[in-house]
C-alpha cells in the first residue's frame, strides 16, 4: 500500500539503472502515482555502458534524464576522506557498497531541487542497508522531501511477478533476466559485492571463477611477484608506479594491478545495520592494496599517540558509514581529526603484489619519525639505556603494590 495519494507527488527523482527492477519502479511510480519522473543514472564506475539507459527512459517516456560521470567525485570526496580513516567493518570489510549510496543521494536531492521534485526514490529492499544510507541521506540534506521505496509499498513479491509486470506493460526484459540469478551483484570503482541465493549458505564455498569479476582467484595469479610503489600527500596517494594519477584513474590503476595479482577478494558473514546477519563476496583490490600502503606510509609519519588515537576511533568511524550516517555532525568531528592527523602522511611505499598478498618492502617521508640513530643496537650517544631502568620501576609501580 502507498504511503501517499497520488495527488502528493507531482515529480519524482529516481535513482535509475535500466536494469529490470529499476525499469518496473518507473512503469510504477508512472501508473502509481500518476506523476512526472526523472531518471538518474550515476556513473560510478560499475563498469557498464550507460547510454542504454538513457535509451530505456526515452522509450518509457521520460523527459528529463540525467546520466552523470561521477567517478572522479565519488574517489576524491568519499573514498579517499574514508581511507584516510583506515576505516574496516567488522574487522573485514573496506565499506565499498556504503562509501557509494551517499552520493548517489546527494545528488538525487541537487536534481530535485533543480527540477521542482517534491520526491525521491530508490529500489533498494526492505530487508537490506541500502535503503537506510539512501533515505539518511536525504533525510540530513533536504529533511521535507518525500520518499517512495517501491519494495516496501507494492505486491510484486516475487521475481515472476516482476516479469509478468514489465511484460504487461512493454517493457523489455533481457533473456538472461527471465530466470533465477544465482545471486545479485553491485559493482563501483571501490568495489564488487556479490550476495544471495547460492551465496546464503556460509558453509558453502563460492564457486570462485564464476562468482569473481575483478579479482583474479589467488591461486590462479602470476607466480612473479609485481612491485609497485605509491606516493601519498597530506594522506592520499597521487602517483602510482611514479606516475602522477587523477583519483578515479588511480583507483582504476590498482585495481587492474590488485586485480591481476589475486588481492581483494574475501568471503564476509557481516552484521547489517537493520538486524540480520549477511554472508557475501566482496571484491576490492585496489582498496586493499591502497589500505595496506597507507598504514605503511602512517607508521613512519604518525607519532605513536596519533596513530594509536587513529585506531581507536577507526571502527566507530566505520560503523558510522556503514550505517548510513555519512551526512551526520558525528562523521563530520571524527573526520576533521583524521584529517588532522593525515596532514604529514606524506612520501612513498614500496609493495610487493603476490597471490593475494600485499606486501610492503620499503617506505620513506620527508616528514619520517623514524631514527636510525635512536634504534640501532650499535653505541649511539642519543639514548641513555640505564634511563630504562627507571621507567621499568615507575611503571611497574602499581602492579608491585598490588602484592
Amino acid at each position: 500500500m502507498s504511503q501517499f495519494q497520488a495527488k502528493d507527488i507531482n515529480k519524482v527523482v529516481l535513482a535509475y539503472s535500466g536494469g529490470l527492477d529499476t525499469s518496473v519502479i518507473l512503469k510504477w511510480l508512472q501508473e502509481t502515482y500518476d506523476c512526472e519522473v526523472v531518471t538518474f543514472t550515476a556513473d560510478l564506475g560499475q563498469g557498464e555502458e550507460l547510454e542504454p539507459a538513457r535509451a530505456k527512459a526515452e522509450r518509457a517516456g521520460i523527459r528529463e534524464i540525467y546520466i552523470e560521470d561521477l567517478r572522479d567525485e565519488f574517489v576524491r570526496d568519499y573514498v579517499f576522506p574514508m581511507f584516510r580513516a583506515n576505516a574496516i567493518y567488522e574487522g573485514t570489510y573496506l565499506l565499498g557498497t556504503s562509501i557509494a549510496r551517499p552520493l548517489i543521494a546527494k545528488r538525487q536531492i541537487e536534481i530535485a531541487r533543480e527540477v521542482g521534485a517534491d520526491a525521491v526514490a530508490h529500489g533498494a529492499t526492505g530487508k537490506g542497508n541500502d535503503q537506510v544510507r539512501f533515505e539518511l541521506g536525504y533525510y540530513a540534506l533536504e529533511p521535507n522531501i518525500k520518499i517512495i521505496a517501491p519494495w516496501r509499498e507494492w505486491d510484486l513479491t516475487s521475481r515472476t511477478k516482476l516479469i509478468e509486470y514489465a511484460e504487461q506493460n512493454q517493457i523489455v526484459v533481457a533473456k538472461d533476466k527471465r530466470g533465477e540469478p544465482p545471486f545479485s551483484q553491485d559493482a563501483n570503482l571501490l568495489h564488487v559485492s556479490s550476495e544471495g541465493k547460492i551465496l546464503e549458505d556460509p558453509w558453502v564455498e563460492p564457486d570462485w571463477d564464476h562468482v569473481l569479476t575483478r579479482v583474479t582467484p589467488p591461486w590462479d595469479a602470476p607466480d612473479t611477484p609485481l612491485e609497485i610503489t605509491i606516493d601519498f600527500e597530506a594522506g592520499d596517494p597521487t602517483h602510482v608506479n611514479g606516475e602522477k594519477l587523477g583519483p578515479a584513474a588511480l583507483l582504476t590503476k590498482l585495481n587492474e594491478l590488485g586485480g591481476t595479482n589475486g588481492i581483494g577478494a574475501l568471503d564476509i558473514v557481516e552484521n547489517r545495520y537493520v538486524g540480520m546477519k549477511s554472508r557475501g563476496v566482496y571484491e576490492t583490490p585496489g582498496g586493499t592494496v591502497l589500505f595496506h600502503a597507507r598504514r605503511a606510509m602512517e607508521s613512519i609519519t604518525l607519532d605513536r599517540g596519533g596513530a594509536h588515537q587513529k585506531d581507536e576511533i577507526m571502527a566507530r568511524y566505520a560503523e558510522i558509514v556503514y550505517n548510513g550516517f555519512w551526512f551526520s555532525p558525528e562523521r563530520e568531528m571524527l573526520q576533521a581529526a583524521i584529517d588532522k592527523a593525515s596532514e604529514k602522511v606524506s612520501g612513498t611505499v614500496r609493495l610487493k603484489l603476490y597471490k593475494g598478498n600485499v606486501i610492503t618492502t620499503g617506505r620513506k617521508s620527508p616528514n619520517s619519525l623514524y631514527s636510525e640513530e635512536l634504534v640501532t643496537f650499535e653505541e649511539d650517544s642519543v639514548y641513555d639505556m640505564r634511563d630504562a631502568e627507571g621507567f621499568i620501576k615507575l611503571n611497574a609501580l602499581r602492579l608491585r603494590l598490588r602484592k
